[in-house]
């Protein structure tokens, strides 16, 4: 496990699994939000991420967390050693999605840039879980189901997969 790609639909707790994984690996972690948009919310240019996004997959070792856009999506995950696909219930999703905003209302939520348009955000995430979950759940699915064979692949669907998730990766290191 040394290039670990998390990703999943909007409100999955991406951003809170990426954190502990880094921590317990001692992985240098990428969070997508934080690299493509500044503080504020405001995005950075297209060439820019594309640029350092490019710069972290050469890297030996990283754990990125997050979507950033459909052309490095994909590279990123064939890229990857490890598949870390968060694929849990869509009123989860919306249920985090809700709690993540409730809570941004008094704190920058983890894994988004400082001063972030906490309404605007949100209302952005409850659009994405459905067209995620329509359009790119079936393909995540497929692709972690092929890539089974040649990379670490962890298909978490509940709260209880995450955890264990967690605590087996502590265990084995």
């Amino acid at each position: 496990m040394k290039k670990v790609a998390v990703f999943g639909n909007a409100g999955g707790g991406k951003s809170r699994l990426s954190k502990k994984l880094a921590e317990i690996t001692n992985l240098p972690l990428h969070v997508l939000d934080k690299i493509k948009y500044q503080a504020g919310g405001q995005e950075v240019p297209y060439q820019d991420y594309q640029r350092i996004h490019a710069q972290i997959l050469k890297s030996d070792k990283w754990i990125i967390d997050g979507y950033g856009c459909p052309e490095t999506l994909w590279s990123r995950l064939n890229a990857a050693d490890t598949l870390v696909y968060i694929d849990l219930p869509l009123y989860r999703h919306f249920i985090w999605v809700t709690k993540r905003f409730i809570g941004g209302l008094f704190k920058n939520p983890e894994g988004w840039p400082e001063n972030s348009p906490i309404l605007k955000s949100s209302i952005t995430s409850y659009q994405v879980l459905l067209a995620c979950h329509k359009y790119l759940t079936p393909r995540y699915r497929e692709y972690v189901s092929n890539q089974s064979v040649t990379k670490n692949v962890y298909h978490l669907k509940s709260t209880k997969d995450i955890s264990q998730f967690l605590a087996d990766i502590k265990n084995l290191l």
